[in-house]
């Protein structure tokens, strides 16, 4: 049973429907199982995401070849591409 202290109430808008079904298809017992799948599943995200970041930062720390100056990488980009619209 859930306590006050564990409990959260949150406004899903249109997202409300979503939980609804799947409460009533008989792919969850109940709304908080959805939200909890929901939050489980971007917790994933998130560290597969991080993982492969830092995967990247480290592999990038280890590349022996020497760093290119941001100025030139925009220059190569905007000579490449034009200037973004807007500025």
């Amino acid at each position: 049973m859930a306590t006050a202290q564990n409990r959260i109430v949150v406004d899903l808008g249109p997202l409300r429907k979503s939980v609804e079904d799947r409460v009533k298809s008989g792919s969850y017992a109940s709304p908080d199982e959805v939200i909890r799948a929901g939050l489980l599943a971007l917790e994933r995200e998130e560290s597969g995401t991080d993982e492969w970041l830092t995967k990247l930062a480290e592999e990038s720390l280890a590349d022996p070849r020497p760093s290119v100056p941001a100025a030139q990488v925009f220059r190569e980009l905007r000579a490449k591409y034009g200037r973004p619209t807007g500025e």
